[in-house]
């Protein structure tokens, strides 16, 4: 069992606890416990295994009990326990948005309700406005959050599938028997939210690739219908194998595109009239003869258009014209910002952040910690502003190879108006401009924000532009186009946040970007060492965009980065021109 699947249940424990209404400071040692697993840079079996697992911050007697007979059996009696004492349908309910544990305890045990289907004929029959503490604003949002549940229920994060899908592809590699095995569908192109996992594997047998199957831990619900097995995976989504002699272009290509753009492909070879059946012919043969995926798209006058470009969103006529470019690699990525640490709301000192940004071959990396509005986040006043200078700058005189920036993550206040004066923001290298409140502004009051905020000349970047949460949070109402405006006429970089509930900015919107002119910034927005790997997921996102590695402005050396960072404080304008 490995660290994310022990934090994840303490977090759960921590969670029913708060659902049975016990003790916070009980609730929070298992919160607590949870964070600092998952934190952890040694194996967490040898740590319990040689009672050093006490010295950790937070974990007693008790923990350290629960946590060996976890890791020594896989199980944890007190939580199958608890999950005994309380209906599971509360845990679900935690998933609508503004549902907190507090107000589902208030819903069991007043109302009896159990289930998100009993709720939300509750919320239709007004039980809920008469209950203390609610009323009929938290009825309707609560309605409205159960809608929005309903709608993503079954979608997972690309992060989380692609992990699986990828450990089930690996071990499929190394099956005696299995001649080739390729991911397809959403995965492949990269989408940010998919509802399966999709493979082709080349087998003499489905028997053999089920049988490897098998044999592989959090795999259930295995069955064989033909050529095609179908699973589930330990998270829950559905997996989908088809099986045949030989993985052939014509599959690779039939499986990955999106229909939209296989629609434009058979159209545009209609138009050509050249053969066109990625199936298969009658006879079981494929039209056109082509050994690459390269070879057919050439069979219908274009170049390889790579996997995440295929939605059907004009990149046949991009390719056509000739207009592709390479598009950005995570290799190419040399540095990376906004990066929090433990002067706010990080579990990883300043040190311990750059050494393992050094670790993964990054060449710079950008501290920009919380500011002084965000005091829910440990937010830095100016005397920690100093502090946190100095220690980076003896930080540079010890490390080598590798150059550090000093930023900061600035709120974005209601008005526009960054939350330090204009004196402490020219102390810093580059400066994050970011909106933390105040989501449900009008579009214009939100954009008229936004927009006076990229007028300042010492803002740097706009973070997570819209402030979404995928799965989670739709993004606030903002006009991003005039903000892509403004940014493009202030010289602004604008993030792609590559968090996995992030990835903001969203691609359908990375060419307008880079239509103006607007440099991007793929970010990790990190909060803990294991957060400087999520930078793939934003170079993902910058892919389905269309950019290239001249558009994203990390794929810059240490020195070149620093001239663009003071380049985006020079253009001024009034925000009332925009």
């Amino acid at each position: 069992m490995d660290k994310r699947e022990i934090s994840r249940i303490l977090e759960e424990i921590g969670l029913l606890l708060e659902l049975k209404g016990e003790s916070p400071f009980k609730s929070n040692a298992y919160y607590n416990a949870a964070r600092t697993i998952e934190t952890l840079t040694e194996d967490v079996g040898e740590l319990v295994a040689s009672g050093r697992i006490r010295e950790l911050k937070g974990i007693g007697q008790a923990l350290a009990e629960k946590l060996a007979e976890l890791v020594g059996t896989g199980r944890l009696a007190y939580y199958e326990d608890l999950k005994q004492a309380v209906p599971p349908g509360l845990v679900e309910m935690t998933a609508i948005p503004g549902l907190g544990p507090k107000k589902i305890t208030a819903i069991w045990n007043q109302l009896g309700i159990t289930t998100v289907g009993e709720l939300e004929y509750a919320c239709i029959e007004n039980r809920l406005v008469s209950l203390p503490g609610f009323g009929q604003k938290t009825q309707d949002k609560i309605r409205q959050g159960i809608l929005q549940l309903k709608k993503r229920r079954g979608f997972h994060l690309c992060a989380t599938a692609i992990r699986e899908a990828e450990q089930i592809v690996a071990a499929l590699r190394q099956s005696v028997g299995i001649k080739r095995v390729e991911l397809v569908g959403d995965l492949r192109r990269r989408m940010e939210i998919v509802r399966s996992i999709n493979i082709l594997a080349a087998a003499d047998r489905p028997q053999v690739v089920l049988e490897a199957l098998r044999s592989m831990e959090g795999l259930v619900e295995l069955a064989v219908a033909g050529t095609t097995i179908t699973g589930r995976a330990s998270v829950g989504l559905p997996v989908t194998l088809a099986v045949s002699q030989a993985v052939t272009p014509h599959a690779l290509l039939a499986t990955t595109g999106s229909e939209e753009h296989l629609n434009a492909l058979s159209a545009r070879a209609a138009q050509l009239r050249v053969p066109w059946n990625l199936t298969g012919d009658p006879d079981g043969k494929c039209a056109p003869s082509a050994d690459s995926e390269e070879a057919l798209y050439a069979q219908v006058g274009l170049p390889f258009i790579e996997p995440e470009l295929r939605e059907g969103l004009g990149e046949i006529d991009v390719a056509e014209e000739g207009r592709l470019r390479p598009l950005v690699e995570h290799g190419q990525i040399q540095g990376i910002f906004h990066n929090h640490t433990t002067y706010s709301d990080g579990s990883a000192s300043l040190d311990e952040m750059v050494v393992a940004a050094k670790a993964l071959g990054y060449r710079y990396i950008g501290i920009s910690d919380h500011s002084q509005s965000a005091f829910y986040a440990n937010g830095l006043k100016e005397d920690r502003i100093r502090e946190q200078h100095a220690a980076i700058d003896a930080l540079r005189r010890r490390a080598s190879g590798i150059a550090i920036f000093k930023g900061i993550e600035a709120d974005i206040l209601p008005d526009g108006a960054m939350d330090y004066p204009d004196d402490v923001l020219a102390r810093f290298d580059f400066v994050i401009g970011s909106v933390h409140s105040r989501f449900n502004l009008p579009e214009e009051e939100q954009t008229e924000r936004v927009l006076r905020a990229l007028a300042n000349p010492h803002v740097t970047m706009l973070g997570h532009p819209t402030g979404r949460l995928l799965l989670s949070r739709e993004g606030y109402r903002i006009d991003m186009k005039r903000v892509l405006d403004a940014a493009g006429q202030y010289g602004k970089i604008v993030e792609i946040n590559a968090n996995p509930h992030r990835l903001d900015l969203d691609w359908r919107l990375c060419r307008y970007a880079k239509a103006q002119g607007v440099k991007v910034s793929i970010n990790p927005d990190a909060h803990a060492t294991d957060g400087l790997e999520d930078v793939p997921f934003g170079v993902h996102v910058a892919r389905k965009g269309g950019l290239e590695a001249s558009d994203v402005v990390n794929t810059l050396g240490p020195d070149e980065v620093l001239r663009a960072l003071k380049g985006s404080r020079s253009v001024t304008r009034d925000a009332s021109e925009m």
